[in-house]
């Protein structure tokens, strides 16, 4: 806008001066004034055109296909939201737990560590609890009681994360087969014409490149969440086993 005022100050100030002079200076600042006009229009279009890209790219694909590609996209999404949601309730601060139960321990026997446990959410503390509640019988009981327990945490941990990894598995499988449709249809078409002409296979190889495309980046889309939800898995794994240690060595020295 700025450039926009100079030049018509500019304008205004040539044509107090000669008639030509003032049709010279106005016809330089028309076509300045178009010339930025287009650019605006060019760089609102490149604004936009990425969502209009897309969406023509998508339709172009056509919709079985990348219909189904879509929806592996959302629902794998889906799932590794509500994993990501779920393991992040499920941090617990290790070493502050175990302090804790160290000390009520101490003060106030099994009873008083079992309701620390029972106030602290998470799937150590949950453990935890079960070790306190068969520590009565023997040490012997109580690890096995964690054991056990332990496993079914960790299937609470890894509930619906296969469902993931069979979306990383079916986008690009499905943009492979549309490739091979898409390949498949280009070759009907110059059976039928039996002519090899550019236009006739374009628009086979087009549906199959875009299937393709669309099918691997969900795939890596996906994947990232896959692996930061391994990840945490595994981290939390490694504080559970951790802990139990601890709890054993706990139990064993509170029977002393």
């Amino acid at each position: 806008m700025k450039r926009l005022f100079s030049i018509l100050a500019i304008t205004c100030l040539m044509a107090i001066g000669t008639v030509n002079a003032n049709a010279t200076t106005y016809a330089t600042a028309t076509a300045t004034v178009t010339t930025m006009t287009q650019d605006d229009a060019e760089a609102s279009g490149e604004d936009l055109s990425f969502h209009q890209e897309l969406k023509k790219r998508f339709i172009e694909g056509g919709p079985g296909f990348m219909g189904i590609v879509l929806l592996c996209l959302i629902l794998g999404l889906a799932i590794a939201i509500e994993r990501i949601i779920f393991l992040n309730l499920s941090t617990t601060n290790t070493k502050k737990l175990t302090q804790n139960v160290e000390d009520a321990l101490a003060s106030g026997g099994i009873e008083a560590a079992k309701e620390v446990c029972r106030n602290t959410k998470g799937p150590v503390a949950s453990i935890f609890y079960q070790g306190l509640d068969r520590a009565d019988e023997d040490i012997d009981a109580a690890e096995k009681a964690v054991v056990a327990y332990g496993g079914v945490q960790m299937g609470q941990l890894e509930k619906n994360v296969s469902w993931i990894s069979l979306f990383i598995a079916l986008a690009p499988m499905l943009g492979f087969m549309g490739t091979v449709i898409g390949m498949i249809q280009a070759f009907d078409k110059i059976e039928a014409a039996g002519d090899m002409q550019p236009s006739l296979v374009a628009g086979g190889i087009k549906v199959a490149l875009l299937t393709t495309v669309f099918g691997l980046i969900v795939a890596i889309i996906l994947q990232i969440f896959y692996n930061y939800i391994i990840a945490k898995i595994d981290s939390i794994v490694n504080d559970m086993e951790d802990a139990s240690i601890t709890l054993m060595d706990l139990l064993v020295r509170h029977k002393k």
